[in-house]
């Protein structure tokens, strides 16, 4: 259940740097805390899927379904490369830029929803991670998974949007310089580059 084990397993997990980090310091560099902050909701409710296919089996069934796994990782890493022309395209979504207009939230936050959903890995990742810190009691299963769950929810936000809050205060000292936007928009449209890279490498 939970114990001081699981916020240090979960927390350490969420500390890495993965997509939905990338997409969050994307946001709060190109358009400000409020855009960041929509990024770290969007991320975090797009756990919900993956956190649902566990409880319900449906993970060991992607698992072992290399059609079924193979059919959301090509949808993941075509979206991560959409991202990366995001970044690079003029006016792009993920583009930094010296603009003060912002994005409406729904659609960064659907973004960032997308971003977990359509990673396969992640089902899987919460099929090994939950068992060792369950009960082993069929009948308060289910409970505890949704309370482990909602944590992992929980610091997933609130590491999120501290990624983002600092990224939004460094904003203010690049926007100053067209050749550090321009290589802060290259560099993230390389980094969702490696991770679509990464994903099409990965077996179920």
């Amino acid at each position: 259940m939970l114990s001081p084990q699981f916020l240090l397993t979960a927390l350490v997990v969420v500390l890495a740097p993965g997509t939905g980090v990338i997409y969050t310091v994307a946001l709060g560099l190109g358009q400000g805390r409020r855009a960041a902050l929509w990024a770290a909701l969007g991320c975090t409710f797009g756990i919900l899927p993956a956190l649902l296919a566990a409880a319900l089996g449906l993970a060991a069934l992607l698992h072992s379904s290399a059609l079924l796994f193979n059919l959301v990782k090509y949808a993941g890493v075509a979206y991560l490369l959409w991202l990366a022309w995001q970044s690079l395209k003029s006016g792009g979504a993920l583009q930094v830029r010296a603009s003060d207009s912002v994005e409406s939230g729904p659609h960064i936050a659907l973004r960032g929803v997308l971003i977990n959903t359509l990673n396969p890995k992640l089902s899987i990742f919460f099929l090994a991670l939950l068992p060792p810190f369950l009960s082993g009691n069929p009948a308060t299963a289910t409970a505890e998974i949704a309370l482990l769950g909602g944590v992992f929810m929980a610091l997933t936000f609130v590491v999120f949007a501290l990624y983002g809050a600092f990224a939004a205060a460094a904003r203010r000292l690049i926007l100053g310089s067209r050749r550090t936007m321009a290589w802060l928009n290259r560099s993230f449209a390389g980094v969702f580059t490696l991770l679509a890279g990464r994903l099409a490498l990965d077996r179920a």
